[in-house]
């Protein structure tokens, strides 16, 4: 099967949180074509159950769509979940490599930090691109369930609040476009397969 050849990736662009890369390919007939790519710190977003079903997911203001929209609890992994990085020359870590636990201790630690509870049990569903053909970020969905108190301890930047939902209502939701954030409604419909299969 023919397919683009990589030439070259050159740094546009960095900002507080992404670099934006031109990105040079070669067709099979050596016809060259050029491609935005948006590097991004991966993560992990997780939704918690509580033991009576409620889904819990916080409230926040998203300046991307400047209103207030409802997510599972979500982050970057940082530097204290043990990155192993790859660089390029010009200091891009889009080669890294980074474990199962990495993206684990990132679910952990988010959900602790803006819920202040803590998942006994974590089910991975997918390690999913939000918008494979431009950003290279890869967000780790779980559910977790057999919540205990943890502390809360968010971003300075952070104003959130928490909302408790039935599955019902959380599908609603999303058919509503009250939920509109990709890695939540996958994680919403994934557990609604998952129960009703009696995995969860």
């Amino acid at each position: 099967m023919d397919r683009l050849k990589m030439i070259s990736r050159t740094l546009l662009y960095k900002g507080h949180r992404v670099k934006v890369y031109e990105d040079v390919l070669e067709k099979p007939d050596g016809e060259k074509v050029y491609y935005d790519y948006v590097e991004n710190r991966n993560g992990s977003g997780v939704l918690l159950v509580d033991e009576d079903g409620k889904l819990i997911f916080v409230r926040q203001y998203r300046t991307v769509i400047d209103d207030m929209d409802i997510e599972i609890p979500a982050g970057c992994i940082e530097s204290g979940d043990d990155i192993v990085s790859g660089q390029d020359a010009e200091g891009s870590t889009f080669a890294r490599i980074e474990s199962d636990d990495m993206f684990r201790k990132c679910a952990l630690r988010e959900a602790e930090e803006e819920t202040g509870l803590i998942p006994g049990k974590l089910f991975l569903v997918n390690k999913m691109v939000a918008a494979v053909g431009l950003f290279s970020e890869r967000t780790a969905i779980y559910i977790g369930t057999e919540l205990s108190k943890g502390s809360i301890n968010r971003d300075s930047d952070e104003y959130i609040d928490i909302i408790k939902l039935t599955l019902e209502e959380a599908v609603d939701y999303v058919y509503q476009g009250k939920i509109v954030d990709s890695k939540t409604i996958i994680a919403i419909f994934a557990y609604k397969d998952l129960k009703n299969c009696e995995i969860l």
